[in-house]
């Protein structure tokens, strides 16, 4: 986010003597422009001025020369010799520069670099240093580390340099002790990304009266060769876009001014570097010091290139298949089609080289140097999703295309490369040139047809009509007309964010202040049933049952793609063919919208795991996403126009099935009682307990159909996996993970989980209200019934026959026990049930308890289960 400097904002703005950075922040919160932080100084005093007294070099056995220096650094901190005498103290400093007579910045002990670098007496090469003559990158002023800071090359004036006395305060002399407000921009809003669009908003937000820069710069603006008979350009520039995306030319404004006789030695001003390094930029050399300048003064990004390395025409293109660029942060980048590119034309060859993707970065080629003596400077307009897709799609964000992707002053061009030719010139005693070549294909905005009764419509505020023009002026609109209740407003050319009507209402809205906006409680007529719908309460039940059962509820973005297909061992090409893909998604690596929501749970399970933590288990509730492959195209539709029911009902048939799922994982531990109790690690029947739960609470009834070994998917433990069913058709999975599947997520072993479509599962719910039962006020009946059975007998289904011979006078059945061995035979399991009898008219007799289990032991029968003694 910006940073803003109270010293430079008063440029263009008239403030406060005594204004504060905490109120700065109040006054830009007024007008939207929140405030992040203020960020206070890492470095602290004391830090001085001092003047040297004498340096005398001393030779080192390694080769090295330290001079052996004293220093005048007031009255207040000299030294006290043994007579009591105020007396400057000794220093130790290898710096080069390092010379008798000169003004310095010494850091005395107590004072505190960046780092956290205390300064402290010591003793070294023979002497007590007691403080330390500080260069540019010591107290965080820059990357200069060649010497110690000399005064005089600080950019003060004769007079200033003469004004500075051994003593003075050098943390306020060099703005150490300065804070700065970092502030919050929304992204329609790329203007505030400049101390011009700042100073603005202020002026708004107060009244300050503000000084636009870019007006006093375009009376000094040169006529542009075209626009002259028979004069040559200072380069020939040509816009050749092939591929616009959405029709949208990639550049449709491109100004390039020359520089010559400019000084590659020449210093940047210590003004100039002071206030890049406060907004988070070093200072590299004049000539890009003053292009980042300019961009962060005015918020037009600029480029400067070595003009006797370039070769005309400059051709802005799309890049071709195949094309590579090394850009000036040494990467290697594989060029897409869809980005836009800078090229020059050596040997003749036209737009054979690139010099760098547009608005973005640029290349090793043609970049300033230290040789540099003719500098072409470059400022231009390019398209927001040109520049955005491709500083994400080559992950290299930059201080341009952050402005560029969020828009910026497409009338700016000329007075920025104005403004800085004249630093190269003033400070780099360069010539601009007075021939500058502007290729201009922008187009006048359309104006906008503004009711003024749309403010009251939409914002509620009764502003009056001259209060309306005052304020669409003020922020830079032309406004007409007004006779009848209507403007006609043409928003400025930095305000690519104001394209209707409502854009205005805001921007209205936002200078009246928002907290004057009446607040009342809308009217909301009761039609028909209120409250929750009967799926929006059971899934609220389904949440509640699993947080109860122990469950974290997580929520995932719903993105897959090959990492997590290979993790869950699902054929990737076939998914994707089902799959819906997004055109420009979050994550490069993840295109595709998940058809189960396991594999986006499971990532978030993985990431707990790997930070640490140990029995993970987490559910989510969430869409997926079933495309099917033969729905119709969707069409596309004007905007603006509200939809007829045709149209949405075509949009609907095109889009992809979204039925709402659940899903849990297990991992770790499902039972920790402490150090002297048991530990249990989870397996599949923690998740067959979570998918009961589910059921029990929403009263429906399921159905766990375990498939053969060679028929389970390849995510599932064969033997330890089962559908869920409801009437014969899966609603969901259960069991536990496939050891290659814990194995690539790094889950603990015999980690489970389950998935139910809760679409399928509510549509069986008839959601009747249930009959309860009067309580039976007669004793219960206890008793354990075990049967031995074939192996392919499932608990389920005896339990289901014991139900059914029981009849009304059972009241409850569980499984306790499942026992395999010899004592059961070869094939075969024992299966034992606790089993409660109670009538709800007697008690239950000796002998109806022995009639009620000889029905079941009848019954049993036809399973081949026999009951045990």
């Amino acid at each position: 986010m910006p940073m803003v400097d109270i010293d430079w904002l008063k440029s263009h703005v008239e403030v406060p003597a005594d204004l504060t950075y905490e109120q700065l922040a109040k006054d830009l919160v007024k007008v939207g422009l929140e405030e992040e932080e203020i960020h206070s100084s890492q470095v602290t005093g004391p830090i001085v001025v001092g003047y040297v007294v004498d340096a005398t070099p001393e030779p080192q056995k390694n080769g090295k020369i330290i001079n052996w220096c004293h220093v005048d650094v007031g009255d207040e901190y000299n030294e006290v010799d043994e007579n009591g005498n105020k007396v400057p103290r000794g220093i130790i400093c290898g710096a080069p520069n390092m010379a008798a007579g000169e003004k310095v910045v010494v850091t005395l002990p107590g004072a505190v670099l960046p780092g956290d670098f205390k300064i402290e007496p010591r003793k070294t090469y023979g002497h007590i240093s007691n403080g330390m003559c500080a260069s540019e990158r010591e107290l965080g002023l820059g990357d200069n580390h060649d010497g110690i800071i000399l005064l005089r090359n600080y950019g003060f004036t004769e007079e200033e340099y003469e004004a500075l006395k051994p003593g003075d305060d050098a943390m306020h002399l060099l703005h150490l002790d300065q804070p700065l407000l970092e502030i919050n921009i929304t992204p329609d809003r790329g203007y505030t990304l400049s101390y011009r669009g700042v100073a603005r908003e202020y002026h708004h937000s107060t009244g300050a009266k503000f000084t636009d820069p870019v007006i006093a710069l375009n009376k000094k603006v040169p006529t542009p060769a075209s626009a002259l008979p028979d004069v040559k350009p200072d380069i020939e520039v040509q816009i050749d876009d092939n591929n616009p995306i959405h029709g949208v030319p990639g550049c449709d404004r491109y100004y390039a001014r020359i520089v010559r006789g400019f000084d590659p030695a020449a210093r940047t001003p210590n003004w100039m570097r002071r206030r890049l390094t406060r907004c988070g930029m070093r200072s590299i050399s004049l000539a890009v010091d003053a292009t980042n300048y300019v961009m962060m003064d005015l918020g037009q990004p600029m480029h400067a290139y070595d003009l006797d390395k370039i070769e005309g025409p400059i051709v802005v293109r799309r890049a071709n298949e195949g094309e590579k660029l090394v850009t000036l942060d040494g990467k290697e980048h594989e060029l897409s089609t869809e980005d836009l590119l800078i090229t020059d034309s050596p040997n003749g060859n036209r737009s054979s080289r690139i010099l760098g993707i547009a608005g973005v970065m640029g290349g090793l080629y043609g970049e300033v140097t230290a040789e540099t003596k003719n500098v072409l400077l470059e400022a231009a307009h390019f398209d927001q999703v040109s520049i955005a897709r491709s500083a994400r799609r080559h992950k290299i964000p930059s201080e341009a295309s952050r402005r560029f992707e969020r828009g910026v002053d497409y009338a700016l061009q000329p007075a920025a490369a104005q403004m800085c030719a004249d630093l190269l010139a003033e400070y780099g005693g360069g010539t601009p040139s007075d021939t500058p070549n502007d290729v201009n294909n922008t187009k006048h905005r359309r104006a906008i047809q503004f009711p003024t009764s749309e403010v009251a419509r939409v914002a509620g505020l009764d502003t009056d009509v001259n209060t309306i023009s005052k304020i669409l002026t003020d922020i830079g609109c032309t406004v007409a007309g007004g006779g009848n209740g209507e403007f006609s407003v043409t928003a400025p050319t930095w305000r690519p964010d104001l394209n209707e009507p409502c854009d205005l209402v805001e921007e209205v809205a936002r200078l009246v202040g928002y907290d004057e906006i009446p607040v009342r409680v809308p009217a909301a007529p009761v039609k028909g049933k209120v409250g929750l719908t009967a799926d929006q309460l059971r899934r609220r039940r389904v949440a509640d049952e699993l947080a109860e059962y122990g469950l974290v509820e997580a929520l995932s973005y719903p993105f897959v793609g090959d990492e997590d297909y290979k993790a869950f061992g699902y054929d990737a090409e076939a998914t994707k063919k089902v799959s819906v893909e997004i055109a420009n998604p979050l994550y490069g690596d993840r295109p595709f919208l998940r058809r189960h929501v396991l594999p986006t749970l499971a990532a978030t399970v993985q990431r707990n795991i790997r930070r640490g933590l140990e029995n993970v288990s987490l559910y989510e509730l969430g869409h997926v996403y079933l495309w099917n492959p033969d729905a119709p195209s969707i069409p596309a539709l004007p905007g603006g126009v509200k939809p007829t029911e045709e149209q949405l009902k075509a949009l609907d048939a095109g889009l992809p099935d979204q039925p709402d799922h659940v899903a849990g994982i297990f991992t770790g531990l499902a039972e920790n009682t402490g150090w002297m109790g048991g530990k249990r690690p989870v397996d599949w029947s923690d998740a067959v307990e979570a998918v009961h739960r589910i059921a029990d609470r929403l009263g429906a009834t399921i159905e766990l159909n375990q498939p053969a070994a060679e028929n389970v998917p390849a995510q599932w433990h064969p033997g330890r996996f089962a559908y869920v069913d409801v009437d014969g058709k899966h609603i969901g999975l259960v069991g536990e993970l496939h050891p290659h599947v814990n194995e690539a997520l790094g889950f603990p072993v015999h980690s489970s989980a389950f998935e139910l479509n809760m679409t399928d599962l509510f549509a069986t719910l008839d959601g009747k209200p249930v009959q309860a039962k009067p309580i039976s006020t007669f004793p219960p009946v206890k008793q354990d019934l075990a049967f031995t059975v074939d192996g392919s007998v499932t608990a389920a289904q005896l339990e289901q026959v014991v139900r059914e011979a029981a009849g009304e006078d059972l009241e409850s059945i569980e499984l306790f026990d499942v026992f395999t061995g010899d004592q059961v035979g070869e094939g075969k399991k024992s299966l034992a049930f606790a089993v409660v009898f109670r009538s709800p008219g007697k008690t239950l007799s000796a002998e109806d308890s022995e009639a009620i289990r000889a029905r079941i032991v009848e019954a049993a029968a036809q399973l081949g289960a026999q009951l045990r003694a």
